[in-house]
């Protein structure tokens, strides 16, 4: 995580979003609304405990995620999209739109690419 300086909004805002998991919270966060940590892990397949707790920990940092403690037994916690992370999460749409029409054009599938 970083706090700049900046070589553009771009830059700063990919610091917010970058790597595969934190788009993908934000889309879960979007559709599903408050989610308890299981139910993102489970609506995250292939993401591990370790990197999903550590994602969210980091966009909490950044005050897109607000995490909520319940003082019960055992504690439960719930997450869900500040208004600031919704602001993101919008701004993001135009690329989520742009990544369905190339699977369209591409396919389906990812091929992968295969050397040798």
């Amino acid at each position: 995580m970083r706090d700049g300086p900046y070589f553009c909004g771009i830059d700063a805002a990919m610091d917010v979003v970058g790597g595969k998991w934190k788009a993908l919270i934000l889309w879960e966060l979007h559709n599903s609304g408050i989610r308890r940590f299981g139910e993102l892990r489970r609506g995250l397949p292939g993401v591990s405990e370790k990197v999903l707790i550590q994602q969210l920990r980091e966009l909490e940092q950044d005050g897109i995620v607000y995490r909520q403690v319940y003082a019960e037994v055992p504690p439960r916690v719930e997450y869900s999209l500040t208004d600031h992370g919704r602001a993101l999460n919008d701004a993001l749409g135009p690329l989520g739109e742009w990544g369905s029409q190339r699977i369209e054009r591409i396919g389906a599938e990812r091929i992968p690419h295969h050397s040798g």
